[in-house]
């Protein structure tokens, strides 16, 4: 029994498997939250480019 689980210790020491689905883990919840990040940061000024186009534009498409 002690020689079973030794054995399965050491396997699972040895695999690397676990600790790299971990690592992808962590950079795509590191990936999501700078993207959270930049979308909050631009998203008022992307806004006001639009506004001020659609400002420009309402005269025109009135008919």
């Amino acid at each position: 029994m002690f020689h079973a689980s030794m054995k399965a210790l050491r396997r699972l020491v040895k695999d690397e498997e676990g600790i790299q689905h971990v690592e992808e883990a962590l950079l795509l919840a590191l990936i999501a939250v700078a993207a959270i990040t930049v979308t909050t940061a631009l998203g008022d000024g992307v806004e006001a480019v639009f506004q001020t186009a659609a400002d420009e534009l309402a005269p025109v498409a009135a008919p």
